[in-house]
Parts: structure tokens; C-alpha cells; sequence
């Protein structure tokens, strides 16, 4: 590990201007930043640590929604009552992250910026295109977990369990840099790895992720986060979906579904959610919604296995998400 000055940014304009530096990298709970500083993965000049407490702050009001702070812990977002309540896909998917004592320093903006778990890019002997090289080793190589969608160019997966959550409640992402503060839906926060090899979103050098936006769920919304893992433990996902749906009874008026480590980058099941729109959801309904969530898929030679699992993981999140399951 090389030597590096170390700052601690009392605000967000502090960690903005001390990012301007060359060589600099920001740190907040630093899960993620510890891991690659010792995978020899980062080598910062600088190294700022975010201590802003306007970013601490988790405010849920019924007319303008939930407004979440980027240093918000991930065991204070899952045990809030207001986002068990009336968020409950978010409550769940922070749940699902790690253990109990990560959660406890993670945070909402730290895991949404960690960088991929791929372990080709984790290790130091591969110079995979992700670190400018010219190959993707996880295509032809152990890709077990990799992406089965989107895969062409870089066989990642996203890894922020709770920005599959996120896009699909509906989030907008603010952040602040030394050209002022920009808002923009989640959604089109990620990049995929055709538009930019070198990072996973579009967060600048000298900005900061400081806040993200829920608008307020409309009457007859319920949410449900699914997480699939080889274990139900701390590992990584195999699968998961989240599903928000708007319901008149039984009958569904709205559909959100977006896909979490299926490709680089949250996947929105457009197909699925516009099959369930004006129907009843029962299992059949589900099934066929389930079945067009990856009826694109792309899957590698040692993860096909993934496309039944995320079959099934789908339709059971439609299921609990209508109160059928």
C-alpha cells in the first residue's frame, strides 16, 4: 500500500474541494475503498474522508417522499419504520447486504458507488478491460456469477443490492461538484461498459453523491426486494428482483421490476412489467411475466443456470409483491 495524505471533510464542499486534487479518492464508510486499496487496486495521493453530517440525514414526509442521505447507514435505512412501511423493498434489500456489522458502518452512498466483485478484476495478475486491458478472462474463464445479459463487452454484474431496490421505487440521485449540485433519476446514473470501461456510473473525479429522492408511493403500492444466494448468509446475489407494483384490489394498474446481478447494470424488465399491466396477478399471470424477464438473456458457458433462478425469483417477488404468494 503507498503512502498518501489523508483529509477529513467536515461538509460536502470541504470533500468537493479536496477532491480537485490530483490523485484523490473519497471514502465514507470504506468497505469497498479498504478492499481495493489492499487489492492494490487503487493507489491514492489523497485520501478524503466524508464526514459530512447533512448527509446523515433520513426524512420521510407524505407529500414529498423519502429523502436519504448518502453517509445514512445500511442497518439505520433497514430498520427505519417508515421505509418498512411504506418503502418496504428498500427496508429488505438493505437487510440483504453483507452482515450485521458491515451494515453497521456501510453506507446507502457507499454501496451504490463500490466497484465490481468480478474476481478477474479484483486480482492483480489480470489486466482485464476493466484496469485497460483487452480481454474479458470472465467470458471464456470461471464466470459462474458474471452477467447473463449485457455481457459482450465486460461480464460484470452490478454489485449495489440496493440500487436494484432504488430504480425501482423511482429514485433520483443529487450530486454536487465544484460546478454545483445536479439532479438526475437513478436510472441513468450507471453506465453500462460500452459507454465507459473505466467506471460504473457517472459520479465526476470532483463530485460527491449526496443525496437520493423517493417520490411518495401512490395509494395501493407494495414492494418486494428478492435476494437469491447460494446461501442465506453474506454472500453475494445469484439473483435478485425487486418489484413495485400499484394494485386496484388485485388487479395491477402500475408495474416497476428491475433485475439486480443479472448484467452491468440494474436491468428494468419492460416486458414483464407490461404484461402484468390491467391483469390480475395469480401464478400464471407471474409466470409468464417471470419467463419474459429473461427471454433475451445472453447467459456464458458456466452461469446458464442463472436463467431459472432468476425465472423463479421473479415470479415469487410478483407473487409476494400482489399479496398471492
Amino acid at each position: 500500500m503507498n503512502r498518501f495524505e489523508y483529509v477529513r471533510a467536515g461538509s460536502v464542499a470541504e470533500a468537493v474541494t479536496a477532491l480537485g486534487e490530483p490523485g484523490a479518492l473519497l471514502k465514507a464508510g470504506g468497505i469497498d475503498v479498504l478492499d481495493r486499496l489492499k487489492e492494490g487496486l487503487v493507489a491514492p495521493r489523497r485520501l478524503v474522508s466524508l464526514e459530512a453530517p447533512e448527509l446523515r440525514t433520513l426524512r420521510d414526509d407524505a407529500r414529498d417522499g423519502l429523502r436519504l442521505g448518502a453517509l445514512v447507514t445500511l442497518a439505520a435505512l433497514e430498520a427505519h419504520p417508515a421505509v418498512r412501511g411504506r418503502y418496504a423493498a428498500l427496508s429488505q434489500a438493505a437487510g440483504h447486504v453483507a452482515t450485521p456489522q458491515i451494515r453497521n458502518v456501510a453506507t446507502v452512498g457507499g454501496n451504490l458507488l463500490q466497484r465490481p466483485r468480478c474476481w478477474y478484476f479484483r486480482h492483480a495478475d489480470f489486466h482485464c478491460r476493466k484496469k485497460g486491458g483487452a480481454t474479458c478472462y470472465a467470458q471464456h474463464g470461471e464466470n459462474q456469477l458474471h452477467a447473463i445479459w449485457g455481457n459482450g463487452t465486460c461480464a460484470i454484474v452490478h454489485p449495489s443490492t440496493l440500487a436494484t431496490a432504488l430504480v425501482a421505487l423511482g429514485a433520483k440521485v443529487t450530486l454536487s461538484g465544484p460546478r454545483g449540485p445536479r439532479t438526475m433519476a437513478l436510472e441513468g446514473f450507471f453506465s453500462t461498459p460500452e459507454h465507459s470501461l473505466a467506471g460504473e456510473n457517472v459520479l465526476a473525479a470532483d463530485e460527491v453523491l449526496m443525496e437520493l429522492h423517493l417520490p411518495p408511493p401512490a395509494v395501493g403500492t407494495r414492494s418486494v426486494h428478492w435476494k437469491q444466494g447460494e446461501r442465506e448468509s453474506f454472500d453475494w446475489a445469484i439473483a435478485e428482483a425487486a418489484v413495485v407494483l400499484e394494485l386496484a384490489g388485485r388487479t395491477c394498474k402500475r408495474a416497476s421490476i428491475v433485475l439486480g446481478a443479472m448484467a452491468p447494470v440494474p436491468v428494468r424488465a419492460k416486458a414483464s412489467e407490461a404484461m402484468l399491466l390491467g391483469k390480475v396477478i395469480d401464478p400464471e399471470v407471474a409466470a409468464l411475466a417471470a419467463r419474459a424477464a429473461v427471454a433475451k438473456a445472453t447467459p456464458l458457458d458456466k452461469n446458464r443456470y442463472k436463467v431459472q433462478i432468476f425465472e423463479t425469483v421473479v415470479a415469487r417477488a410478483i407473487l409476494r409483491a400482489a399479496g398471492a404468494a
